[in-house]
């Protein structure tokens, strides 16, 4: 063998590289632990019992019109289903790596931790989206057989805030993946903060202390639901509990721009954070 092939042969992968192999294995780890086919397979039962549900009882809410059949179906479901990828697919990413013990092998290679994290992320993002886009074509396929082909533009809106959300839930599971060295502590924080805390703490900073929620993840998602309504809920509004002038309760709305941007920052902070967690952590 010529030193020129020597050469060739002991050249380290450029980062894409480590990132497609990164998600090539990832991927088939998803399937090989069959986690994708129970996440599509609960995807596919809520489904269906919204099929049955709406078919058999055709509640008022969703038959009044197509826009408020897709908020009725679509804005009180799809927030669920995408806290459950980022469960399945980001809870576990990183920690795993350091409960199972398999970086303690892999990263003495010449490989680089930003591509390990990155190619996870997007093995994530990329099943994750598939997941979203079943549950989008079931929606749709039911919206079409009661309201025909006319799909209102702010559920397309809806998707894409849905689609931007995911990527916002799996840089924080991806976060405090990083965070904990134990995969069932990660998955149970990250559980417990998207289906509880969240919607704890936001219920009483908005309704005791009356101040807008704005520093809470799952308000800055209500766009996804709030843009399905016309017209578009007001910033802020006073509703009366009764005769006396302190008997009042003040709701907030999310705007769009604001939501964005709540949804944005969370991801960009939540991830950078992961990722340097991730560089700085050793393996024991």
């Amino acid at each position: 063998m010529s030193k020129t092939q020597n050469i060739s042969n002991n050249t380290v992968p450029s980062s894409l590289t480590q990132v497609g192999v990164t998600i090539k294995y990832t991927f088939l780890n998803y399937f090989r632990s069959r986690r994708f086919f129970i996440l599509l397979s609960i995807t596919l039962l809520i489904s269906a019992l919204l099929t049955l549900v709406v078919g058999y009882y055709r509640p008022e809410n969703f038959m009044a019109s197509d826009l408020s059949f897709y908020s009725s179906w679509w804005g009180t479901s799809v927030t669920f289903v995408i806290v459950l990828s980022g469960v399945f697919f980001g809870g576990d990413a990183i920690s795993g790596e350091f409960q199972n013990k398999t970086g303690y092998f892999m990263l003495p290679n010449p490989i680089r931790r930003s591509s390990v994290y990155v190619g996870k992320w997007l093995s994530a993002f990329i099943a994750s989206t598939i997941i979203l886009s079943v549950f989008t074509a079931i929606t749709v396929g039911n919206g079409m057989y009661y309201f025909g082909l006319n799909i209102p533009y702010q559920f397309v809106e809806s998707v894409f805030f849905a689609w931007f959300y995911l990527a916002a839930v799996l840089g924080f599971t991806f976060f405090f993946s990083s965070v904990f060295k134990s995969s069932s502590m990660s998955i149970l924080v990250t559980t417990i903060l998207f289906l509880f805390v969240f919607t704890l703490i936001q219920n009483l900073v908005a309704g005791l202390v009356q101040i807008e929620p704005w520093f809470i993840l799952t308000y800055g998602a209500q766009i996804i639901g709030n843009v399905l309504v016309v017209p578009y809920p007001p910033p802020s509004s006073v509703l009366n509990l009764g005769p006396g002038a302190g008997d009042t309760l003040i709701t907030y709305n999310v705007t769009i721009p604001e939501g964005l941007a709540i949804i944005g920052l969370y991801f960009i902070i939540t991830a950078f954070l992961g990722l340097v967690l991730f560089e700085r952590k050793d393996f024991t």
